[in-house]
């Protein structure tokens, strides 16, 4: 299904080669998001399971959810293309380099999107299989559609989607939903800003460029720097009522604490240095964004050793 943008007559043509477009369509996927959403769908279920549960549920599940985020993902590189292709962190995705026509990008969404449902509904359940439709349903009709382009609260509301994963690993063992994933629900809603926000403000003046409204587009670093602050204090505060909702062992709660404490560090070093200079080599937001990449999977590691070691 490749396309190119004048078509084979082009005599300064050269058709992509099959490794290049089966590359193309798995960058559709976003595979990274991919697997930073599996590492909170997995740890739910050990949790879930108070041990280890059935591999084949595993499987099912994580093969399941990869469908879903994939097709999710794809949907959102139809449209938005036309931002993607004038950004230099996007200019590289397939539809800008036209070796997927969006057409063809279309169906490929939409293809992943009933593969998961069935996946999920026939060797998971139904529950599951919903949760999951109902977050690609958000991800692009909500947040890619409707708040994206138009409010600094895009990422904030749109990021629920982010966090279903965690409901839908535990129902995907217990076949019903219950606070203990509402609370780690909450953990990736409160994460997902401080996360977006480091990024958006590495690439801030791509997101002025297109008229992206993200927060570092319309508010000074130090405004930025304050606000991945508080929701960052509320991450970790969140984190810890794991321990009574879920009586966790003793192993997560001080996992917890310790992993939110080099959080806060961090995100209160560069609100400091976004205070001292609005210069993006001093305030380094890169160093938080990697670092919540680091936080988030060993957070949700810790989750799924607390039965284990507990």
């Amino acid at each position: 299904m490749p396309s190119t943008p004048h078509g084979d007559s082009d005599p300064g043509h050269t058709r992509a080669s099959a490794r290049d477009v089966v590359a193309a369509y798995v960058g559709l996927t976003k595979p990274r998001v991919i697997e930073l959403l599996l590492l909170t769908t997995v740890p739910v279920m050990f949790f879930a399971a108070r041990g280890i549960p059935p591999l084949g549920l595993v499987a099912a599940t994580v093969v399941g959810g990869a469908l879903s985020a994939g097709s999710a993902s794809a949907y959102n590189c139809v449209y938005d293309r036309d931002i993607d292709e004038q950004m230099r962190r996007t200019r590289r995705r397939a539809l800008p380099r036209h070796i997927v026509s969006p057409v063809s990008a279309l169906v490929f969404a939409t293809v992943l999107a009933i593969l998961s449902t069935v996946v999920l509904a026939l060797w998971v359940n139904w529950l599951s299989a919903g949760l999951s439709l109902l977050a690609n349903a958000f991800y692009v009709l909500v947040y890619t559609m409707v708040l994206k382009r138009r409010t600094t609260q895009n990422i904030v509301w749109g990021g629920l989607a982010g966090c279903f994963p965690a409901l839908i690993g535990w129902t995907a063992v217990t076949g019903e939903l219950a606070w203990t994933p509402v609370v780690l629900f909450l953990v990736v809603f409160f994460w997902t800003p401080p996360h977006t926000w480091a990024l958006a403000l590495r690439y801030r003046e791509d997101y002025a460029g297109v008229d992206v409204p993200m927060l570092p587009v319309v508010a000074p670093a130090a405004e930025v720097g304050r606000q991945v602050v508080i929701y960052s204090w509320v991450m970790v505060a969140t984190s810890l009522l794991l321990w009574p909702v879920a009586g966790t062992s003793w192993f997560y709660p001080v996992a917890a604490a310790v992993l939110g404490a080099v959080f806060l560090v961090e995100a209160h070093r560069m609100w400091r240095r976004a205070k001292a200079s609005d210069q993006l080599s001093e305030i380094a937001p890169m160093r938080l964004f990697h670092h919540s990449n680091l936080y988030l999977s060993l957070l949700f590691v810790a989750v799924a050793l607390d039965p284990l070691i507990g």
